[in-house]
């Protein structure tokens, strides 16, 4: 794996990577390196055959405090075309792990702020710690939460996201919870076992089919299924069925064996 300075890859267990935002000092905060790094690692093990899973997790006491104050005055005092690639890079990053092709888990712990909640919103599970916290502070800077908005509807809905977006409103994790901003939550010493829990559900599956999965519900919009849709899930279904993978797994739960896939 590549060397990273603001990032610790680590092997969770066998097929399973952690990726630990690495900058405790400053409570995780991303500046234009971090986002780069984790552009890069994401990439990197996007592609890499053997990583069956991706959990993003933070350094020290807090998940991610978002953006680096000093990164965003920086940014309050460059040119327009600045300021426009620099957004682009940081919309790339968080579409690069949305559209992972693996399944990632957000290891929420401490303070999630502004694009910290950003990235809980783009991992496709987010478990939190009991006393974990989040925060759209954006707007108290004189800003929006603009790159991680469609992220942050899509995991809560419009209307929770303008309330937290407006009032940047800091709310625990029972909140979180209730309005589908993490999935889980558990006290904090029992966070490790709640995520490998989660692993082990994500290595039962077939990743192929999980990849499938992906694509085919980054493709859906909540409404009306229409006949573009109904043929889009039969031509999906129907080439599916014919792979090796589901070949396997039907063969499999009739033997009454695990599936090759599975990790031993």
């Amino acid at each position: 794996m590549a060397d990273f300075q603001r990032l610790a890859l680590s092997e969770r267990a066998p097929g399973v990577v952690q990726v630990t935002m690495s900058r405790p000092e400053v409570f995780n905060a991303f500046d234009e390196a971090m986002i780069a790094e984790l552009d890069g690692a994401f990439a990197q093990l996007c592609e890499d055959d053997a990583v069956r899973v991706i959990v993003l997790a933070g350094a020290g006491r807090h998940f991610s405090a978002g953006a680096d104050l000093q990164w965003m005055q920086r940014a309050s005092v460059a040119p327009t075309d600045w300021n426009l690639e620099d957004a682009r890079r940081f919309a790339a990053m968080l579409h690069r792990i949305d559209s992972c092709p693996k399944p990632t888990i957000a290891r929420v712990h401490g303070a999630a702020l502004g694009g910290g909640v950003g990235l809980a919103c783009v991992c496709d599970v987010a478990i939190g710690a009991q006393e974990a916290s989040f925060s759209i502070s954006e707007a108290k800077f004189g800003i929006l939460p603009a790159v991680i908005g469609p992220y942050l509807v899509n995991a809560v809905g419009r209307r929770h996201a303008r309330r937290l977006a407006l009032t940047a409103a800091r709310i625990d994790a029972a909140e979180a919870q209730t309005i589908g901003l993490v999935h889980r939550v558990v006290p904090l010493a029992e966070i490790d076992t709640a995520v490998d829990a989660c692993v082990a559900e994500l290595l039962a599956g077939g990743p192929g089919a999980q990849r499938e999965i992906k694509q085919l519900l980054g493709q859906l919009a909540v409404g009306p299924v229409g006949a573009e849709v109904r043929e889009l899930t039969a031509q999906t279904i129907s080439r599916v069925r014919g792979t090796s993978e589901a070949r396997e797994g039907f063969a499999a739960f009739l033997a009454k064996r695990p599936a090759n896939w599975i990790l031993r």
